[in-house]
């Protein structure tokens, strides 16, 4: 909703701020507004809880135009973690795993977690030899990540897909 502004200011009497920051005191609203529009500017108001209310005479369109833009620049510089996902075979080769990692890294690097997903539905080789292979390669898998990541969670021993999810070593420091 904003600020009120000019007629929309309930208050009877309010603290004027001039434009330049310039504190001109205690003033009824209608010589306030009267000061407003001889500037050609508008009364706004900035703090309505405060007795009497404190209003500052501005430009309201710069005001907004301002607001925006500072609000766009924090939106930009805020960056946020995306959870990207791998997926690896439960008997993966040494060679391919090393490909994959390569992928994890780089995803670490950009400051992402990355869930490491393992392919069990379906593969007779995981259900004849038995789900004692994913725990041993989720180790493995750790141990190869060393110092550039950090394991925060595993998937629950009843879920049908098992996953690790690693996040980058420097969000933990």
């Amino acid at each position: 909703m904003g600020p009120r502004i000019n007629n929309r200011i309930t208050a009877k009497t309010v603290q004027v701020i001039s434009d330049d920051g310039q504190n001109l005191g205690t003033m009824p609203i209608a010589q306030a507004l009267q000061m407003a529009s001889d500037n050609g500017m508008d009364l706004v108001e900035l703090n309505a809880n405060n007795v009497p209310p404190i209003v500052k005479i501005m430009d309201f369109g710069k005001y907004k135009y301002e607001q925006k833009k500072r609000a766009n620049e924090a939106k930009k510089k805020q960056k946020t973690n995306e959870m990207k996902e791998v997926w690896i075979k439960p008997f993966i080769e040494e060679n391919d795993l090393q490909i994959k990692l390569r992928k994890v890294f780089e995803f670490l690097e950009n400051g992402d977690k990355v869930k490491i997903s393992v392919m069990t539905k379906g593969n007779r080789r995981v259900l004849a030899i038995g789900r004692d292979s994913i725990p041993a390669l989720f180790e493995h898998v750790v141990e190869l990540i060393g110092g550039r990541g950090v394991l925060e969670s595993r998937s629950k021993p009843d879920e049908r897909t098992k996953s690790i999810v690693i996040a980058p070593a420097k969000a933990t420091k």
